[in-house]
């Protein structure tokens, strides 16, 4: 079962997911939670444990990119694994690595 965690620092809001998002369940998780988010300057998607992704969950993130555009804040992701960054590769998204 996919999980969601924030963790906010100052201006900064990191969400944690864990787990398979590949239903629109989780998307909606993914997408209620970073929209909860609405005075952070910036919202890091922490995606380290998420193990697979789907169709309606990039569609999801493609969206959260442009809500917090909109909105003037940073929208990044962070540390996703090898399955999640192939899937992630063919849309321009903010993505930060672990050395």
């Amino acid at each position: 079962m996919p999980s969601v965690h924030i963790d906010n620092r100052g201006e900064t809001a990191i969400v944690e997911c864990a787990g398979r998002f590949v239903r629109n369940e989780a998307a909606y998780t993914i997408r209620d939670a970073v929209t909860s988010q609405k005075n952070a300057r910036v919202v890091v998607l922490d995606l380290t444990e998420m193990h697979a992704i789907g169709g309606g969950a990039l569609g999801t993130l493609l969206l959260l990119q442009k809500w917090a555009q909109d909105r003037n804040i940073r929208f990044k992701l962070f540390n996703p694994s090898g399955l999640v960054l192939d899937k992630l590769k063919h849309v321009d998204f903010e993505i930060l690595r672990t050395a």
